[in-house]
């Protein structure tokens, strides 16, 4: 797999592919990211152009971080792929199955940098921004999630016999 990303990485560089991918959908996610894709459905992130007036839908400084892809990609929400880049290349399982060439083919790591473009002092109504803390809220891929996950998951115990 991996020569078939030195072979692909040349063509995509010479072709533009790598920087602009489609968006897939964050449904396209959801079959092998169950988990991240609910911890996504039940964030802020889902629903972030919901809490925007009828006017403030309007204006680009708003949409620019409640819906950031919606122009390009038809996207009226922070998805999955505006953080971790549009999945057209990455999302085939095959492709997913090798980190090294996911990346090579567009798939981003978030960095603090990348949040602090929306999450920053300038923004109208939020508060002080801490990269930390905030990434513990939309966690999806640690291990501390996935044992969260399993123990909610897990049937209660009986009732003690009196």
């Amino acid at each position: 797999m991996r020569a078939l990303g030195f072979w692909l990485l040349p063509l995509l560089v010479v072709s533009g592919v790598a920087g602009a991918a489609d968006f897939v959908g964050p449904e396209s996610c959801k079959g092998c990211h169950p988990a991240a894709y609910t911890a996504w459905q039940q964030s802020k992130h889902a629903r972030a152009a919901d809490s925007l007036t009828e006017s403030q839908k309007k204006d680009a400084r708003c949409l620019s971080c409640h819906a950031p892809d919606q122009a390009q990609q038809n996207v009226a929400s922070v998805t999955c792929e505006t953080c971790h880049g549009g999945g057209q290349y990455y999302s085939p399982g095959y492709v997913m199955k090798d980190p090294e060439l996911s990346r090579l083919v567009g798939l981003v790591d978030p960095s603090e940098k990348m949040c602090r473009t929306c999450h920053d002092a300038s923004s109208p109504s939020l508060r002080p921004f801490n990269f930390v803390e905030s990434l513990k809220a939309i966690d999806h891929w640690s291990a501390e999630r996935a044992k969260k996950s399993t123990r909610a998951e897990a049937p209660s115990p009986p009732p003690a016999k009196k």
